[in-house]
């Protein structure tokens, strides 16, 4: 049995490009929306990081960012050594910022009540010792500095904080107030 329904219309073919290159010939069609929002949204995020990185220096520049994860990792392998405490590896974390910051935030919850947070202690109205000057009453070598922050000295008012705030922190306060020394050569 036949029918005589007429058939759908065919849908126009696409303009086919007038050049041929080995042989194929392509369809000059539009491209995709899609694709286009995806070209487009890249170039205006390549502008705007352009922009933030390079040219108004407002984002962090490589070499900081390098740095300070640089200084990270050394503050790691420095209190990994904490247990093996000398005056070269204190010296050293009172040089990495990542210790320093550490160390003033342990300091101003725990010295500063005694020494002020300036580090000058009577000299700024408080009872402890000043730290900043080159008197030392108990030694001024890292390793001694360290021991009375550990220990303590009962008969001068000096609370031993070792047992306390740890090894780490103890080490920490140290390095932070070495910051504000130099080294004796």
């Amino acid at each position: 049995m036949t029918t005589n329904a007429p058939k759908p219309p065919q849908p126009p073919e696409d303009p086919i490009r007038e050049h041929t290159y080995d042989g194929i010939q392509e369809y000059d069609k539009r491209l995709p929306n899609w694709w286009l929002f995806t070209l487009y949204a890249t170039i205006v995020f390549w502008i705007g990081y352009w922009f933030y990185y390079e040219t108004s220096e407002i984002g962090p520049r490589d070499t900081a960012v390098l740095a300070t994860e640089l200084e990270r990792i050394e503050a790691a392998k420095l209190a990994a050594s904490a247990n093996l405490l000398d005056d070269a590896t204190l010296w050293q974390m009172s040089r990495n910022s990542v210790f320093v910051q550490a160390g003033r935030a342990t300091y101003n919850s725990t010295c500063a009540s005694c020494h002020k947070e300036s580090l000058r202690g009577a000299e700024d109205g408080g009872i402890g010792a000043s730290l900043v000057d080159g008197e030392w009453v108990h030694g001024g070598r890292p390793t001694e500095i360290f021991a009375v922050v550990d220990k303590g000295v009962l008969e001068k008012g000096m609370p031993s904080w070792g047992p306390i705030i740890g090894a780490k922190k103890t080490a920490e306060v140290v390095a932070y107030i070495l910051s504000h020394h130099e080294e004796a050569k």
